[in-house]
């Protein structure tokens, strides 16, 4: 096993327990450009809100900083993007799931930043 089968292994059974507690998600995804978030919906089918680095405004605000979209300060200003749409949305409360990644460096930045932005996992 590889470590993407791994990874993939790890993301699958979280969301597995995801769906049997029928709660928000709050979804990560990244790589080595830039960090995704989406928050879903209990059934798991519909995108209530959306955050990444690859949007244009987010692009344009970064653009002077070094790393761009793959750095710790980018994985905060995603968090507290995905908070203020989300409560937007009328979520208040989310299921935070990692992917797989470990929890630690911009996905641990994305988490924290979202909390103090007011979205309780």
């Amino acid at each position: 096993m590889d470590k993407k089968q791994a990874r993939s292994r790890r993301a699958r059974q979280t969301r597995i327990k995801l769906a049997e507690l029928k709660v928000h998600r709050l979804s990560v995804h990244r790589t080595n450009l830039h960090i995704y978030a989406q928050v879903f919906s209990p059934c798991g089918t519909k995108v209530l809100a959306s955050a990444s680095t690859a949007e244009l405004d987010v692009r344009k605000e970064l653009a002077g900083k070094e790393g761009k979209g793959g750095n710790v300060a980018a994985a905060e200003l995603i968090g507290r993007r995905i908070a203020e749409k989300a409560k937007a949305a009328g979520v208040e409360s989310v299921a935070f799931d990692r992917s797989g990644f470990r929890y630690h460096g911009r996905v641990k930045a994305l988490a924290d930043a979202a909390r103090s932005a007011g979205l309780k996992f």
